[in-house]
């Protein structure tokens, strides 16, 4: 652990933790719903598109929706950095937590815990996660995405090679452990879907992202250990 500690501020954990975060939310729109991506715009993009020659109108725009409720999460989010959360900036879990709140409320109101969870809450999740990776912000850009898997896999692979030609495992592992805490946060969000389903896997969800919301705050920001 001191080695660890050295080499990784809390800022670095947190990631950790809030990539599993991403994870939870992943499983949670995935498992209990039609199938939709609320992490993985990259498919979104992809569906949006290729809806349209294949007949499923309303998997296009049902992933094109998704994909505009991210962006307005990301601009909603950057924008509150900007103005509001200057000493906080972890603050987008905030939004991040609001957004899960209001997609269980909608969805009780809906049809309670009968599933499939509708599009709405659903797209509520996509704004939630998308204000969720502008957590890490250095100079108006974001530093960490937490959700964007592809980018983190291409980082890892290019930290194995410097590590192979003479680097450190330091070259890899941050990047090894923002997967591991995704692919976490999945797993523990598939297994919770198995026994809560509906409202109730939104509302766990919700209770995750207060939790991680708390620690950022009482062990991160408040004790000023982003800085």
């Amino acid at each position: 652990m001191p080695k660890l500690r050295e080499h990784y501020n809390s800022e670095s954990r947190l990631s950790w933790v809030l990539a599993g975060l991403a994870g939870v939310l992943a499983a949670t729109a995935y498992t209990h719903s039609e199938g939709y991506f609320v992490t993985f715009m990259t498919g979104n993009a992809g569906r949006a598109a290729l809806g349209l020659f294949t007949d499923s109108m309303w998997m296009s725009i049902s992933a094109a929706a998704l994909l505009v409720s991210f962006i307005s999460g990301v601009v909603i989010a950057s924008l509150c950095h900007r103005h509001l959360w200057r000493s906080r900036p972890h603050g987008a879990l905030r939004l991040t937590g609001a957004s899960l709140l209001t997609a269980t409320v909608v969805d009780w109101v809906e049809g309670g815990p009968a599933l499939p969870v509708p599009l709405l809450p659903i797209l509520l999740v996509a704004f939630g996660v998308g204000a969720l990776n502008t957590t890490f912000v250095r100079d108006g850009e974001v530093s960490i995405p937490l959700s964007y898997v592809t980018g983190t896999v291409v980082k890892l692979g290019q930290g194995i090679e410097r590590h192979i030609s003479g680097g450190t495992i330091h070259d890899w592992f941050f990047n090894f452990m923002l997967l591991t805490g995704y692919i976490s946060g999945a797993t523990i969000g598939g297994v919770i879907s198995i026994f809560v389903g509906g409202t109730w896997m939104l509302a766990t969800a919700t209770v995750i992202c207060l939790l991680a919301t708390w620690y950022s705050h009482r062990y991160v920001d408040g004790r000023g250990l982003w800085r």
